[in-house]
C-alpha cells in the first residue's frame, strides 16, 4: 500500500508551487532538530528511523494517490505527472538510532531537491517524534528503578496498533527488559512477558484453585496476581502454590500488586513471602507506575523488584508531544555554492540556524558543538551526522532493535550523572562554533536592516 499521502496538505500545495514557480530543480538542506527535552529532562534518545527509511525506500505516488490529489481541485495536471514519476533520491544523513541527542542540535539532516526535501517533513518528524519520546521516558524509569527489571505493559492504552508497535520497540531501545506485546517480539526480537490476568483468578470459585490451575499449566512462568480480592489474602495463597511447585522441582517466580498501597503491601508480602521460606520470590507491582513513582517507592525502601510500566510510558503521559520540528537552512542552484537561510522570530526560542550543519560531541559528553560543515570547526571530538539513505536507498545497515539498545544503555552510562537525573539542575551544553555565532549575526542584521 502506497504512503506517499503519509503527509500534510500544504507539502503538496508548496510541491506544486515550486514546480509551477520553475524551482522544482533547486536544491535544499533541511534540519530536524528539537526545541526542548522532553519530560523536564536533560535529553532525549533518537528513535524510529526505521520506519523512516522503509518509507522513503518505497516512496511513490500510485495511481489511487494521483486521482485522490486530482480530485482536491488544487493541483495542475503536469504536475500531477511529476508526482507519477517521483522517487526520493535525497541523501538523508542522522544520528545513529540509540544515540543521546540534545536540544537545539540537528538530529536529521535532508539535502535535496526543494520539492524532495519538503515532501519528507511530516513524514520524518511522525516516524521519529513519538519514539524517540517514549525511548526517552523509558530510559527515566530504567534509571529510577535502579537496576530493577522494568517491563513495558501498554499495549492496551497505546494508541492504535501502530503506535503500540512503534512504542513497545522504542521502549526497550529506551531500557526496557520486556515487554507484554508479542507482535513486538515477533517483528523486532523485543523479549516477552507476561502471566495471567484478574479474570483468570475470577473464571473459578475459589482465588486458590485459580492459582493451582495456573502453576500446574504454568510452572516454569508462574507469577500470581493476587489483589483480585483481598491482597494479603492472595499472598498467603500464593505461598499455598509456591510451596507446591517446589515440590515439583519448580519454584513461584513471583507475585503482582496492581493497586492499593505499593508500599505497605509489598512490605508485608516481603515478610510473608520470606517467613514461609520463599525469599527468591519476586515482587512485581504495576498500577499507573512512571519515572516519579517509581523514585518515590525506591526511595521509602519498597522491596519491589520488577516494574510494569504502561500508559505513563506509551502515552508519555506527562509530556505527550516532542518538540521536533524541521526548519529550512540552506539553499542553492544545482552545482553552486550553498546560501544559508535562518528563520528569525520575535520568540528567540523559534529562531533557527543557518548552513548545512552537523553536530560534533567532545570525548566524554564534554559538550557538543553545532557548525556548518563549509565553515569548519576547530573542536575536538566525533560527528554524529552519519549518511543514512542515497540515491534511493538507505546508505548503511539500519541497526536491529537490539543493537539500537546496546547503544543507548552504553551512551547513558557514559553521560554524566547531572544530565541523567530525572531533574537536572542545569541543561547539557550544545554550543555554537565560533564561526556560526558570526554567520547567524550577520545574516541578522543584514535581514532587521
Amino acid at each position: 500500500m502506497s504512503q506517499a499521502l503519509l503527509t500534510d496538505l500544504y507539502q503538496l500545495t508548496m510541491a506544486s508551487a515550486y514546480w509551477s514557480s520553475g524551482l522544482q530543480d533547486r536544491e535544499a538542506c533541511f534540519h530536524m532538530f528539537f526545541r526542548r527535552a522532553p519530560f523536564g529532562g536533560a535529553y532525549a534518545i533518537a528513535c524510529g528511523f526505521d520506519r523512516f527509511v522503509e518509507w522513503l525506500e518505497d516512496y511513490q505516488f500510485d495511481e489511487q494517490d494521483v486521482a485522490y490529489a486530482a480530485g482536491l481541485g488544487h493541483f495542475p495536471a503536469e504536475f500531477l505527472d511529476h508526482l507519477r514519476r517521483l522517487r526520493m533520491r535525497c541523501q538523508v544523513d542522522a544520528v545513529a538510532e540509540g544515540t543521546v541527542v540534545f536540544p537545539n542540535e540537528p538530529v536529521v539532516r535532508v539535502q535535496g531537491s526543494i520539492i524532495e526535501a519538503q515532501l519528507i517533513e511530516t513524514a520524518l518528524l511522525h516516524f521519529v517524534n513519538f519514539p524517540t519520546l517514549v525511548a526517552t521516558k523509558a530510559s527515566r524509569v530504567r534509571t529510577a528503578a535502579q537496576g530493577d527489571t522494568v517491563l513495558e505493559f501498554g499495549m492496551r492504552r497505546a494508541q492504535g496498533g501502530d503506535g503500540a508497535l512503534a512504542a513497545s520497540r522504542a521502549a526497550w531501545i529506551g531500557g526496557c527488559d520486556a515487554t507484554s506485546n508479542l507482535l513486538a517480539g515477533e517483528e523486532y526480537g523485543v523479549p516477552v512477558r507476561g502471566t495471567h490476568a484478574h479474570s483468570w483468578v475470577l473464571c473459578f470459585e475459589e482465588e486458590l484453585d485459580a492459582f493451582e490451575a495456573f502453576a500446574r499449566s504454568m510452572p516454569h512462568n508462574c507469577v500470581l496476581l493476587v489483589d483480585t480480592y483481598d491482597t494479603m489474602r492472595g499472598v498467603q495463597h500464593a505461598i499455598e502454590v509456591g510451596h507446591r511447585l517446589r515440590a515439583e522441582g519448580h519454584e513461584l517466580i513471583g507475585i503482582r500488586l496492581d493497586s492499593g498501597d505499593l508500599l505497605s503491601l509489598s512490605r508485608q508480602a516481603r515478610a510473608a513471602l520470606d517467613a514461609a521460606g520463599l525469599p527468591e520470590t519476586r515482587i512485581v507491582a504495576s498500577s499507573d507506575l512512571d519515572e516519579h513513582r517509581v523514585a518515590e517507592l525506591k526511595a521509602a525502601g519498597a522491596p519491589i523488584s520488577v516494574w510494569g510500566v504502561g500508559t505513563r510510558l506509551v502515552t508519555a503521559h506527562d509530556d505527550p508531544a516532542l518538540t521536533g520540528v524541521y526548519k529550512l537552512s540552506a539553499v542553492r542552484e544545482r552545482g553552486t555554492a550553498w546560501k544559508p537561510r535562518m528563520k528569525l522570530s520575535e520568540d528567540t526560542s523559534k529562531a533557527s540556524d543557518p548552513g548545512v550543519l552537523q553536530v560534533r560531541r567532545r570525548p566524554g559528553f564534554g559538550g557538543d558543538v553545532v557548525f556548518d560543515v563549509d565553515l569548519g570547526c576547530a573542536a575536538i571530538g566525533r560527528d554524529l551526522l552519519e549518511p543514512l539513505f542515497a540515491n534511493g536507498e538507505r546508505a548503511r545497515p539500519m541497526p536491529d532493535a537490539r543493537r539500537a539498545r546496546a547503544r543507548a544503555e552504553e551512551e547513558l552510562a557514559a553521560l554524566p550523572d547531572e544530565f541523567r537525573a530525572l531533574d537536572p539542575t542545569r541543561p547539557y551544553p550544545v554550543q555554537r562554533d565560533p564561526l556560526l555565532l558570526e554567520r547567524i549575526e550577520t545574516l541578522t542584521a543584514e535581514a532587521r536592516a
